[in-house]
């Protein structure tokens, strides 16, 4: 299940009907479909696509998509790095970026127009999300660098990526990385530990 940050608040939201509300006013659709039980996560992407087909069918009538894949990420992936550097800086698309999670985990980060504090939002298997066109936002890989997802398009050149020249993303990190990230950055946490007589 997501989780919704708020960094300049120290919030976080992980209840689905609050991250709905949340995120509804800036125009982003969040939503919950089964993998579990209904999908094998390393199925191929026919299969994926066959068993998510009623879903994606809506989808593309509500939204005018016109074609719909499956991305498969994993730290295997040659250049990786240098695909992900595509994306973690502030950006738009000319299209919406529609991503359902079949497997793995990521972050995107929305920088409003409204003047409301950047958030996050970390996606997890079983998680759909549509960030509308336009909006600034990046996006990075969790820990274990590996995301499986159903994605959606009115044309694929819709999904470039549009940069802001605003260097806001260097001053997030990836919280979603966890400890083993921050200690290869140089970041060491100490935890406090409560000792009783």
């Amino acid at each position: 299940m997501a989780l919704l940050r708020i960094p300049s608040e120290d919030r976080v939201i992980d209840d689905v009907d609050a991250i709905r509300s949340f995120l509804l006013p800036h125009g982003i659709h969040y939503d919950r479909w089964a993998v579990a039980g209904r999908i094998d996560r390393d199925a191929s992407q026919e299969e994926i696509l066959a068993a998510y087909e009623p879903e994606v069918t809506a989808l593309k009538e509500r939204g005018g998509y016109i074609t719909a894949d499956v991305v498969n990420v994993t730290p295997d992936v040659p250049n990786l790095q240098e695909m992900l550097d595509k994306f973690n800086q502030e950006h738009r698309h000319a299209e919406d970026e529609v991503r359902f999670i079949v497997k793995g985990s990521g972050i995107f980060y929305i920088n409003p127009e409204n003047g409301d504090p950047v958030y996050s939002i970390e996606v997890q298997e079983g998680d759909l999300i549509n960030v509308p066109a336009g909006t600034k936002h990046w996006f990075d890989l969790c820990a274990d660098r590996s995301i499986r997802a159903i994605r959606l398009f009115k044309e694929k050149a819709g999904w470039t990526p549009l940069y802001t020249g605003d260097g806001i993303a260097s001053s997030y990190q990836p919280l979603c990385f966890g400890p083993n990230y921050l200690a290869g950055k140089g970041i060491h946490i100490e935890q406090a530990v409560t000792l009783t007589a």
